[in-house]
Order: C-alpha cells, then sequence, then structure tokens
C-alpha cells in the first residue's frame, strides 16, 4: 500500500477512484464517494458524506453531519457549517428516478454557509457571502452578501475577513478589522482595495 500524504480517520471510507489532495483530513464515520475531487488540506468533520463526481476546492472545511451531494462545486476557502444541507433535485419522489435530473450547486470562494442551514439546489453562492444559521437559500446569492431567515434575504454585506460592511451613502466601506475597502452598486459589492500590509 502506497503511503498516501492526506489522513483518513480508520473508521471512514474512501472509494476509487477518487482524488484527495495532501494535508486533508477525513475524520470518523463519513464517507468519500468514487470520482470526488477533493484538494489540499481541506478537513471533512464527522459523519460527512461526499457524494460521487463533488468537487470540493483547497482549504474547505466541512463540519459534522453534512452531506454534499452529486452536482455541488464548492470553491476555496469554503465554510460548511454543522449539519447544514444540500440538496440536488428540485421535485424528489421515491417512486421517481431523477439521477439525470440533478440541478448544479455552486459555493463560490470563501462562502461560509451557517449551522442547520438548507441550500436549494441550483443556486449559487457568491464570493465570500456568509449565509446565516438555519437559513433556507431559495436563490442566488450575491459576493460578500450576509443573507439569513426563510427564504434567506439580503441584509447586509460581509467583508472577506468576515466582519460587516458599513456603506457610506456614497457606496464605499473600509473593513475595521482588515482595512480592505469596498464599493457598492445597487446589490453589488466588490473589493476595490486589498487587505493592507
Amino acid at each position: 500500500m502506497e503511503p498516501r500524504d492526506y489522513f483518513v480517520h480508520e473508521s471512514s471510507y474512501v472509494d476509487e477512484p477518487c482524488s484527495i489532495g495532501p494535508g486533508t483530513k477525513i475524520w470518523h464515520f463519513s464517507h468519500v464517494m468514487k470520482n470526488s475531487r477533493i484538494g489540499e488540506k481541506c478537513n471533512i468533520g464527522q459523519n460527512v458524506v461526499i457524494s460521487p463526481d463533488v468537487v470540493i476546492g483547497n482549504n474547505v472545511k466541512i463540519q459534522n453531519n453534512v452531506s454534499v451531494y452529486t452536482g455541488c462545486i464548492l470553491e476555496d476557502d469554503v465554510f460548511c457549517g454543522p449539519s447544514m444541507v444540500f440538496t440536488n433535485v428540485v421535485n424528489p419522489r421515491s417512486h421517481v428516478i431523477r439521477k439525470d435530473e440533478y440541478k448544479t450547486t455552486l459555493v463560490r470562494k470563501g462562502a461560509s454557509i451557517g449551522a442547520n442551514s438548507t441550500v436549494v439546489c441550483g443556486t449559487t453562492i457568491g464570493c465570500y457571502a456568509f449565509v446565516g444559521a438555519g437559513s433556507v437559500v431559495t436563490r442566488d446569492i450575491p459576493d460578500y452578501a450576509l443573507v439569513y431567515g426563510n427564504p434567506a434575504r439580503v441584509r447586509g454585506w460581509m467583508c472577506g475577513c468576515g466582519i460587516n460592511l458599513m456603506f457610506d451613502p456614497e457606496g464605499h466601506a473600509k473593513c475595521q478589522a482588515c482595512g480592505a475597502v469596498y464599493t457598492k452598486t445597487v446589490e453589488k459589492v466588490e473589493q476595490v482595495v486589498p487587505v493592507e500590509a
């Protein structure tokens, strides 16, 4: 058996073929299914299922009791809170096979999804968006948006470092924690000055 540069707890299963990057850790009672691709330095918690053909970037944190179903793409630095839920079929029925109808769910770089949230398939969660605990995501979420509720609605804006942004009347904001500068036009927020050295 070839030495591997990632960790899998002895109680977990990793089906072949799949790809797991160096430094990734897969903890107790989890199952990684065939043709999954998991990047480097990810942390996969207890009782997590990664379904076939899922794509997960680098430095992704998936907390306990999360199922990442076929059709999900998680980009780098995504955080999935405990017991949050992804779906992959809009109209499931036990007696109807709909594997050819799976919808793609895209979670963009740096986004965080709070504990016990539900993400309805076919949606995109924008870069560095923040989904509050217990929310139900039924539509696309803009970059840097803070959303919560059922259905989840935009309630504010978040810096890439996770701090609330307060915009002036001209649509400018500077993060009080890291110094990054943002502009806002209608419902679009962009970082214009990166974090200060």
